[in-house]
């Protein structure tokens, strides 16, 4: 799928994230005040006035990162530039010209068949308008005053980038029907940017040896045959209490945030790393919120030695909430099994949508019921029946006399026996158990 694509580049902190998020009408890039948070070209598709946008925001020209990682950082504004349709060459206007930003109109007027918008950020008053005027010496036309902050100018700059950009292609106006979204989590440097740019076949995100590359998640639309997918590559997490600034806070929130609205998690292991407490806490947070997993050993091409059947075991005991979910081993870095994971992400969307017919259904739990039944703490448990109430996840609802009886161990192996019943052997089902008196399916006294 073709999209127009429009790149947002300037010197460190005149607030091209706070910007970016202004346009797409959500927080998607980290904004903190502290030169060098934004890092790899963060992208999200963007739609105004019948038309949709690849919009990137990047980091900082001309950054020193105390992480070492300016000529990573270069290189991603670099391919942003390279690939975009329409450049947003943001300035601060309340701090007026600095060395910096002649440092990237420097660079921007090499660029000899790009369109640049100057957009001339944090006008919040009548006088810091009167001034914008004194940017038109940088040579790029007339600047749009606007204010992320407050949302000023916003719509005359989505007018003026509209109107710059090429003729509406066919592509442009095919939505696909059935997109998938997955997250790529675990901790730090389990190889999720990796995964991410072998998908892709380009350097999205940034691939360092320093632990905490990625702070944003990162959506990176791409697809394999006809099928498309979207990848939210997340900041590698560790644990709370080794959380430093208010940078990384963001992209533990973010993270979080990622695995909510993922059809699908990846979950990544180093397999020469023990399981983290961190891990246990990403696999509970996609446990409590029913979203399927698929378990990917990484790195194998630098172990070896590794005993697949030993290491499956271990993490199934490590992860206990997780033991209907499959377990991949790959390697990102040299394309071992890659696609045959990517594979497994489809098949389990299917599986969440499983439908399961009233009659069938409380045959199933009819024949749960009659197998095993929880312990009645001075009450006598009942399960009436039931019905599904959802897919994606899959959501059974069911009614029983006493809802505190039947959650907790229970729960889990009811959910087990419809998994085995319905064909869906690896994907949660949420149960939701409701008191109800009247005696459905049989009930025997």
């Amino acid at each position: 799928m073709t999209l127009p694509r429009v790149a947002l580049v300037g010197r460190p902190n005149v607030g091209k994230s706070s910007l970016f998020n202004r346009l797409v009408g959500r927080r998607v890039s980290i904004v903190e005040p502290t030169a060098g948070v934004t890092r790899d070209r963060v992208t999200t598709i963007l739609e105004h006035d019948h038309r949709r946008i690849e919009l990137t925001d990047t980091g900082g020209l001309g950054l020193v990162d105390e992480a070492l990682l300016k000529d990573h950082i270069e290189a991603q504004i670099e391919i942003a530039l390279a690939t975009a349709d329409l450049i947003l060459f943001v300035v601060d206007g309340k701090d007026g010209r600095l060395p910096g930003d002649d440092l990237v109109a420097r660079r921007l007027r090499r660029l000899k068949d790009k369109k640049i918008l100057l957009v001339a950020n944090k006008i919040e008053s009548w006088h810091e308008e009167l001034g914008v005027a004194s940017w038109e010496r940088l040579g790029f036309g007339e600047p749009i005053p606007v204010s992320a902050k407050e949302g000023f100018g916003s719509s005359d700059l989505l007018a003026a980038i509209v109107k710059e950009l090429p003729e509406k292609s066919f592509d442009e106006d095919e939505l696909p029907a059935d997109v998938l979204k997955f997250a790529i989590v675990g901790k730090r440097n389990s190889g999720k940017s990796t995964l991410v740019n072998r998908l892709v076949g380009e350097e999205r995100v940034i691939v360092s040896d320093i632990p905490g590359t990625t702070r944003d998640s990162v959506d990176v639309q791409f697809q394999i045959g006809d099928r498309t997918l979207i990848a939210i590559d997340t900041a590698g997490l560790r644990k709370k209490k080794s959380v430093e600034h208010a940078i990384e806070l963001f992209s533990h929130s973010r993270s979080i945030e990622s695995i909510r609205r993922a059809d699908v998690v990846l979950h990544l292991f180093d397999v020469r790393e023990p399981i983290s407490q961190v891990d246990k806490g990403l696999a509970q947070y996609c446990v409590d919120h029913h979203k399927p997993v698929v378990i990917v050993g990484n790195k194998v091409d630098l172990a070896p030695e590794v005993d697949v059947k030993k290491w499956d075991e271990y993490i199934r005991q490590q992860l206990p909430g997780l033991d209907h979910a499959p377990v991949s081993f790959m390697s990102a870095k040299d394309d071992v099994n890659v696609q045959e994971t990517i594979d497994l992400l489809f098949d389990l969307r299917e599986q969440t949508r499983t439908e399961m017919s009233t009659p069938k259904l409380n045959a199933a739990l009819q024949i749960a019921r009659d197998k095993l039944m929880p312990q009645g703490r001075g009450m006598h448990p009942k399960l009436f029946y039931g019905t599904q109430i959802q897919t994606e996840p899959i959501g059974v609802l069911v009614f029983v006399n006493e809802p505190k009886l039947f959650r907790g161990q229970y729960e889990r192996y009811l959910a087990q026996v419809l998994r085995d019943q319905f064909g869906c052997p690896e994907v949660p089902i949420r149960l939701v158990f409701r008191k109800r008196e009247k005696v459905v399916l049989g009930e025997k006294g």
